[in-house]
This record gives C-alpha cells, sequence and structure tokens, in this order.
C-alpha cells in the first residue's frame, strides 16, 4: 500500500482502517461504490477494531479465574437454575438500576460458572467488571491498609460497574475481613452494583466474617436491593468425575 496513505494513518492511530484500507480500496473499484458508501465501510472498520480492542482489555482488566460463557453452562443438569432468570442478568439491566445479585448454593452446582459468564456478557455490552475472590478481595485491601485512608486501593473495587465477589463461605475470613468488605460494599451502595455468591446461608456469615455487627451492616445494604438466587441441586464437578471413571 502507498505509504503516503499509511502514513497519515499510523499518525491518526487509525490502526484498523489501515488492516483493512487495502481490501476495501480494491472493493470499492470492483463495485463502484460512491465515496459516501467507501468510506462507511472503512470508519466501521476502525470502529470495529477499537471495539474489540476495548474488550479484550476489558476482560483482561476483569482477571476472570476461567473463561466462561452461558453457551457453555449445562441449564438441563440442574432444573432449579432458571435459565430466563440468568439471561435476564446477562442482559445488564440490574446494572443500570445499581442493583445487586446473590446466589447461594452447595459448592460445585455452577455459582462461579454463571457469574464469570454474566460478567463476560456485561462487557460486550460496554459496561466494566472486576472479579475477585473474597480471600482476594480481603487480601489486596489488607496488604494495601485500605482503612487507613488509602483511597487508590479502594478505588479499583469502587469503579467497577460490576463488581463480583466470589467464594462466600468457603472458609473462615481473616480477622477485620467484615470492615474491608463492609466499606466495600457501603461505598457501592445504590451507586454501582455488586454480585456476590455464598457456600453458606447469610445467617452464618457473621460466624464466617468473625464480626456479627458488620455482617449485619453488611447484608442490611447489600440485600437492600438484591435479587437471590438459591441454587439446589447436584455438583457439576461430581458429574464430570463420575462420567470419566465410566469411560
Amino acid at each position: 500500500m502507498n505509504q503516503t496513505l499509511l502514513n497519515p494513518l499510523r499518525q491518526l492511530r487509525l490502526s484498523g482502517l489501515a488492516q483493512t484500507l487495502e481490501l476495501r480500496l480494491q472493493e470499492a473499484s470492483s463495485n463502484r461504490l460512491s465515496h459516501a458508501e467507501f468510506l462507511e465501510l472503512i470508519l466501521q472498520d476502525e470502529l470495529n477494531i477499537r471495539n474489540q480492542r476495548m474488550m479484550e482489555r476489558r476482560n483482561k482488566s476483569a482477571d476472570f479465574r476461567d473463561t466462561k460463557t452461558l453457551d457453555d453452562f449445562d441449564f438441563a443438569f440442574n432444573t432449579a437454575i432458571k435459565r430466563k432468570q440468568i439471561y435476564d442478568l446477562a442482559s445488564g439491566q440490574f446494572i443500570r438500576e445499581s442493583r445487586d445479585v446473590l446466589l447461594i448454593g452447595p459448592p460445585g452446582v455452577g455459582k462461579s460458572h454463571l457469574v464469570q459468564a454474566i460478567g463476560h456478557h456485561v462487557i460486550r455490552m460496554g459496561f466494566t467488571v472486576l472479579y475477585r475472590s473474597i480471600f482476594d478481595l480481603v487480601r489486596d485491601l489488607m496488604e494495601d491498609d485500605a482503612l487507613a485512608g488509602n483511597n487508590r486501593a479502594l478505588s479499583r473495587f469502587l469503579k467497577p460497574d460490576l463488581l463480583i465477589v466470589d467464594d462466600m463461605g468457603l472458609k473462615e475470613l481473616p480477622r477485620k475481613s467484615g470492615e474491608y468488605l463492609f466499606e466495600i460494599i457501603m461505598r457501592r451502595y445504590e451507586k454501582r452494583s455488586t454480585m456476590m455468591t455464598s457456600n453458606r446461608p447469610i445467617e452464618e456469615w457473621g460466624k464466617l466474617i468473625g464480626d456479627v455487627p458488620s455482617a449485619t451492616a453488611i447484608l442490611d445494604r447489600f440485600l437492600h436491593h438484591a435479587e437471590i438466587i438459591n441454587i439446589t441441586g447436584k455438583s457439576y464437578r461430581l458429574k464430570d468425575r463420575a462420567c470419566s471413571k465410566g469411560k
């Protein structure tokens, strides 16, 4: 391609347009496209590349544990999980309304899969997401001593449109965990959406956190506008293990 075209495109950071320009020039010549039709095509190419890169950056920034999608989820295995309810969440409406979501159920029923898949879906709609296990969230805040006024440490958890906090209830949390979690929930309350998963009933959160007053304050705010999804049924992991043994 003529360098007199490529150089200004690079200077203007129109790399998406530069990638497809030669093909579009041939297409315009072959199909006798008007100037307006040609311009529309090359501008759309640039927008497509930019959107793709934005989603790649946001997926990387979300720090998901796994790449999960709703298409991969076996709704037929566990009929307690309502497909429509999950896809409604994946539409992102609860984020637009600054509502929260809590998924409760025993280990292995697909809670982590679902929240990460929902996270991937809403990123495509332009939302920002951060995924952390409860242990990583508390560890990050304790290491940065966020309660001592380090707002930069807190900002990572306050900025995303959706914060996903996974694995509540796998084991008891370190001392002062309740204070850190309360700070996050309180600051996001009615401003940003938070989605959590728990392996234990909410009545046991005080024991898990080691601080009943903090647990009460957390639940008071988090559950105010929350959609609670109770999941029962068999473990997907046990199903997969049984299948592998049967082969």
